[in-house]
């Protein structure tokens, strides 16, 4: 399973779905936002600017949805 983060570091939410996922011991990949290319990369798969958008093998969950990540990570 493929878990990436786009988020910002002040980002309060981003946060919470680090520490959940750090929690169930999924690993995952950050990816800054603040850094253009990262940024390019979230918009172009989530056609969204705000953060976080978790992408998980490919499904796009936009903010911290405790239903959907359980959902997708089962």
């Amino acid at each position: 399973m493929k878990i990436i983060i786009y988020s910002t570091p002040t980002c309060p939410s981003c946060k919470n779905v680090k520490e959940f996922l750090k929690e169930k011991k999924i690993k995952f990949i950050t990816k800054d936002v603040s850094i253009k290319k990262n940024a390019d990369e979230m918009i172009k798969k989530s056609n969204q600017m705000s953060v976080p958008v978790i992408d998980i093998n490919g499904k796009i969950i936009i903010g911290f949805e405790k239903d959907k990540l359980n959902r997708q990570l089962k």
